[in-house]
């Protein structure tokens, strides 16, 4: 299965469900594995509001699943999807999760910081369901509208919707007397 696109929750835990009795497998970069002793510790569900550079009001829902290597290797095999899909029962009993929100995989250890990425090719490799973790990345939802970002002269062609007011300074006539020792103005 390959996902070069976003994953929603559906399809990720369709994925699982079609290969319950392999190990899972979580590939960070290129040759680095969590490690099998890693536990599912929370799965979260996170409605995301924003406003974009363009005053655009956009929202998603984020599923991210967060995994934790142990100091101490606990086991030599992952732990089976089965094993992963009860975790995933245990959740949604609790919290309904939008099958259409975004899946990110959110790991760290002490040789690579914590992060969230997403889950890019699924694969099954032997006895193994692979998921292979890409980079989150950033991006301007006003070039993703067919706009720009910064490129006009003034840098701000996608950061403002409306012109900007112009404010005009007057100098103020000072008054002598006005807020001097003894004037009584303080």
């Amino acid at each position: 299965m390959d996902t070069t696109q976003t994953l929603n929750w559906q399809h990720f835990k369709d994925a699982l469900l079609q290969n319950p009795s392999l190990d899972l497998q979580f590939q960070y970069a290129e040759n680095k594995w969590v490690d099998a002793s890693y536990h599912i510790t929370e799965i979260k569900q996170a409605p995301i509001v924003s406003v974009d550079c363009g005053g655009v009001m956009n929202n998603w829902t984020e599923i991210i699943v967060q995994l934790w290597e142990p100091s101490e290797k606990q086991q030599e095999r992952a732990m089976k999807v089965r094993k992963a899909l009860s975790i995933i029962e245990i959740v949604e009993k609790k919290l309904p999760l939008d099958g259409s929100g975004i899946v990110k995989i959110e790991f760290g250890n002490s040789q690579f910081d914590t992060r969230q990425m997403y889950p890019g090719n699924i694969q099954v490799v032997g006895e193994n369901l692979i998921v292979d973790l890409q980079p989150d990345f950033t991006q301007c939802k006003a070039i993703e509208r067919g706009g720009s970002c910064g490129t006009d002269e003034k840098g701000d062609e996608c950061c403002s919707t409306t012109e900007k007011p112009k404010v005009e300074l007057k100098t103020l006539a000072v008054v002598a007397d006005c807020c001097t020792p003894g004037s009584g103005c303080c």
